[in-house]
C-alpha cells in the first residue's frame, strides 16, 4: 500500500506546483474530489499532497470553499536593515501604508528605559499597517523620541519613515531586533484581512541613530504567510 502511496502522492503533489506556478495568489485550484478523480487516487492521498503545500505556505484553504493559491511570502534577510519600502521594491512590489494614529503621548517605563528618556518624557507613536500591493502585511508600531514631534507632519501614506528621520538629522544607522511567535487578536486581525487567532511574526526593534543614540522603538506585526525571514549562519566546527 505504501509503495503505491508515495509515487502518487508526489505525482499529484508536483502537478500542483506547476499549476500555482502559472496563477496568480487567491486563485481556485482543484478540489479533494477533482483530484482524486483526475488522478485516481483515494481522498487520504490527495489531502495529504495539499496539505504538504499549505505547510509550505504555497496555498491556503478556506472552510467550505476549497483551496486557493497564496500569496508569495516577502522574505527580509536577519542580518540587514532595510526599509520596508525599499525592500517591497527590490521585490517588483508597490509599498503603502495606511495610518491608523499618529500622536504624542507619556512614555511608558520600558520606553523611557530602552530609549534612555526622563521619567517625564513624551514620545511619539505613529502605528500604520504596511501594505505590498495593496495587501496587508504587517501592522507597525513606532515609537520616538518626544523632540521628533517633527514626524506628526509626515504624510506616510506613501513617505518612508527612515528618510524623514535622516531629514531631521537623526540617521537610522544600526539595531538590534528579537522575532517570536503569536496569534492575531481581534483588532489586528481586522487590520490585517486575517482571521482571529491567524499566525503572526513578530518583531521587536531598537534601532540607533548615527551617534549611536536610541532613535526608533518599533514592534511589527508580520501575517506568518505574507512574510519570512532569510537567516544566514555559520556552522562551528
Amino acid at each position: 500500500m505504501e509503495t503505491d502511496f508515495a509515487p502518487r502522492y508526489h505525482q499529484i503533489e508536483q502537478a500542483l506546483r506547476s499549476r500555482i506556478a502559472d496563477h496568480r495568489p487567491h486563485d481556485p485550484l482543484p478540489s479533494e474530489a477533482e483530484l482524486c478523480e483526475e488522478f485516481g487516487v483515494s481522498r487520504m492521498t490527495a489531502r495529504a499532497a495539499v496539505q504538504r503545500l499549505v505547510a509550505e505556505g504555497l496555498v491556503y484553504r478556506v472552510s467550505g470553499r476549497g483551496t486557493f493559491v497564496a500569496e508569495p511570502p516577502t522574505h527580509r534577510r536577519v542580518e540587514s536593515l532595510v526599509r520596508f519600502s525599499e525592500e517591497m521594491r527590490r521585490q517588483g512590489r508597490k509599498p503603502s501604508s495606511r495610518l491608523i494614529s499618529a500622536g504624542v503621548r507619556p512614555a511608558a517605563p520600558e520606553e523611557v528605559h530602552r530609549l534612555r528618556l526622563s521619567k517625564a518624557a513624551e514620545v511619539v507613536e505613529i502605528v500604520r499597517v504596511r501594505l505590498a500591493d495593496d495587501v496587508p502585511t504587517a501592522l507597525e508600531r513606532a515609537v520616538f523620541p518626544g523632540r521628533l514631534s517633527a514626524l506628526l507632519d509626515v504624510d506616510f501614506r506613501t513617505a518612508s519613515m527612515h528618510e524623514a528621520l535622516a531629514g531631521l538629522g537623526r540617521v537610522p544607522t544600526r539595531g538590534h531586533s528579537s522575532v517570536r511567535a503569536a496569534a492575531a487578536g481581534e483588532d489586528e486581525a481586522g487590520l490585517l484581512a486575517v482571521a482571529p487567532g491567524a499566525a503572526l511574526l513578530v518583531e521587536e526593534r531598537l534601532i540607533l541613530d548615527q551617534d549611536d543614540r536610541p532613535l526608533e522603538l518599533t514592534e511589527s506585526r508580520y501575517v506568518g504567510d505574507r512574510y519570512a525571514l532569510d537567516v544566514a549562519f555559520e556552522v562551528d566546527s
